[in-house]
């Protein structure tokens, strides 16, 4: 399914997605394909990369499983890519993992994987394309969350992972800008994904949720791709270091609950 209406340059243009075997990062890579983009899919799944990819030209793509966690994955996948391909003018560093945490009974073994892929990840991956971004002058996108803006219940370690992803994008946004690269991160709210599929079934949930999202639904995970496929094309030349919601307006709240609609509230 084609998901944007706008229409990119990316003929050409060699894009790596991680974490592309499903929800978001697998948007993400279809939105580039079908904007005429070679999208290589790195992820731990190779049979979820293969789903991701199958139904576009095998000349413009390629699945590379690998582990962000790993530093030597990660180089391999990238000299693979750059082997084939010669170049790399996007990466979209997606590969994220969430566990809920409260300081009581902390497993601090949840910590060490939600960090290893988090930050980590975005370490790794910024480390192994840098130079072919620098070549390219390209972007490098960081798939954060609005839980990176602010804190949650029972969520205290993912989202300090969160937060230091976007502090990390906003430092790599300076550090980077003088060698051509834009560096930027999305922060989505609720994105309905098969992971997420049994929260938005639980009717409480669900209408607690839809009190603080103006947009009255939750988000999918082609809002996202549409967002990455602007923020990494020539109309957003003069953006970077930023975090961009894509929420629905939930962080425009305050906190403060929805109106009711009997106090003459619509």
């Amino acid at each position: 399914m084609t998901i944007g209406w706008a229409t990119y340059p990316y003929g050409g243009r060699v894009v790596v997605v991680t974490g592309a075997g499903s929800g978001i990062g697998r948007a993400i890579a279809v939105a580039f394909l079908e904007q005429g983009a070679t999208v290589c899919v790195l992820g731990r799944s190779a049979d979820a990369l293969g789903d991701t990819i199958a139904r576009f030209p095998a000349e413009r793509t390629c699945a590379v499983p690998a582990d962000v966690t790993v530093q030597a994955d990660v180089d391999s996948a990238v000299w693979s890519i750059l082997d084939r391909f010669g170049r790399i003018d996007v990466v979209v560093n997606n590969a994220g993992s969430s566990e809920p945490s409260v300081i009581d009974d902390f497993d601090h073994r949840a910590w060490d994987r939600m960090r290893s892929v988090n930050l980590d990840g975005l370490i790794h991956v910024a480390r192994a394309t840098v130079p072919a971004l620098a070549a390219s002058r390209g972007n490098l996108i960081a798939i954060s969350s609005i839980a990176g803006l602010g804190g949650d219940w029972g969520q205290f370690a993912y989202n300090a992972t969160k937060g230091g992803v976007n502090t990390m994008v906003q430092s790599l946004a300076l550090d980077l800008g003088d060698r051509g690269i834009r560096v930027n991160a999305i922060a989505p709210g609720f994105i309905a994904t098969q992971q997420t599929r049994s929260r938005l079934d639980d009717t409480e949930f669900s209408h607690a949720l839809m009190n603080r999202v103006p947009a009255n639904r939750a988000g999918v995970p082609e809002d996202v791709a549409r967002l990455a496929l602007y923020l990494a094309g020539p109309d957003a030349g003069y953006i970077t270091g930023a975090i961009i919601p894509v929420d629905g307006g939930t962080t425009a709240s305050s906190g403060t609950p929805r109106p009711l609609r009997a106090i003459g509230y619509r």
